[in-house]
């Protein structure tokens, strides 16, 4: 039986991917004890993954050196006699707790003079491997292994008791079909759908019988607020009363989401939910949703993908010309 150690994904998106490197690992190992050391606001989607056996605190935030602190977790993490640690995130600093930690096997991608840290380097190769999900699941590869472009799709596990539990609290039932919106992209402005083409889509939705749901950090309350109130109708404005693990149990209720291209959109395929997934300044060709059950909307126009957190153009045509319309004719009549 092996034991790994995993240096988990910054971000929520990424960190639902890395499910694929989990299972991975797990099908190269039936035994394998896999745990994961991961910020905060990832945990929720990691605690509904079957594969870790512990989910630890990665406690430095993005750009966060803090050398001794890396040290002395390192030194924490060196007694549980890990025999591989697999680095998930590119940067230097994110390979230096394994390398403290003593653990015999690193590995990880080369980058950012990694190679002084990790003992088994990968050189990635884009154009073989092209998907970031791809990229995860061939870390699982051995030393000197020839990487595949299989991989087995993310697939979150809700609980059904914590389900029920929270819309209990939250005053949610379900006797009309829920409609989940996840309007918040933590990237950027060019990332999101504007605020009045959720309404409009939120009035044609109930006007068909449908209840809404509008998912998000406390960060997406405000534009969550602003939907809300165009709207008359079933619509709950959920944003910063869940936690992630909540969002998840929650959203394995819709039967339609809509979503930009985010953590909760990677969810959301994870669950395979009815999705629609809105693309404007990024692109669907690294981290697409991961689900035959999605359905992937965006204009392809001349100044897009541009990959900035806000329009450098400022009209954010890539997204106010994505009508409501569009995004119902992605389903068939309810």
């Amino acid at each position: 039986m092996s034991k790994i150690l995993v240096i988990g994904a910054a971000w929520v998106g990424d960190a639902v991917l890395s499910q694929s490197l989990f299972s991975a690992l797990r099908a190269r190992d039936t035994a394998a004890e896999i745990h994961v050391l991961a910020p905060a606001w990832t945990h929720g989607v990691l605690q509904r993954m079957p594969e870790p056996g512990r989910v630890l605190h990665n406690p430095f935030g993005h750009g966060e050196l803090s050398l001794g602190a890396r040290r002395k977790l390192g030194q924490q993490l060196g007694t549980a006699q890990y025999d591989q640690a697999i680095v998930l995130p590119n940067s230097f600093k994110s390979a230096l707790v394994p390398w403290f930690a003593g653990i015999p096997q690193r590995t990880g991608y080369v980058g950012e003079l990694r190679q002084l840290l990790l003992n088994d380097s990968r050189i990635l190769n884009r154009a073989a491997l092209p998907l970031m999900v791809e990229r995860f699941a061939a870390l699982a590869q051995p030393p000197g292994g020839i990487p595949g472009q299989s991989f087995t799709p993310p697939r979150l596990i809700p609980d059904p008791d914590n389900q029920a539990k929270v819309m209990h609290q939250l005053g949610l039932t379900g006797e009309l079909p829920v409609a989940v919106f996840c309007p918040g992209a933590e990237f950027g402005p060019a990332k999101r759908w504007p605020a009045h083409h959720f309404a409009d889509l939120a009035r044609q939705l109930t006007a068909q019988g449908f209840q809404i749901w509008i998912l998000g950090s406390g960060s997406d309350q405000p534009i969550g607020a602003a939907i809300a109130a165009s709207v008359q109708g079933p619509v709950h404005n959920l944003c910063g009363n869940t936690t992630l693990s909540d969002a998840v149990d929650l959203m394995a209720v819709a039967a339609r989401v809509i979503s930009n291209d985010s953590g909760l959109m990677h969810v959301a395929a994870a669950l395979n939910r009815p999705l629609v997934a809105l693309f404007g300044s990024s692109s669907p060709e690294f981290t697409p949703p991961l689900s035959d059950n999605a359905h992937v909307l965006r204009l392809g126009l001349p100044c897009s993908p541009c990959f900035k957190r806000e329009c450098p153009l400022h009209h954010l045509n890539c997204l106010e010309h994505l009508t409501p319309e569009q995004v119902m004719a992605c389903w068939p009549p309810a």
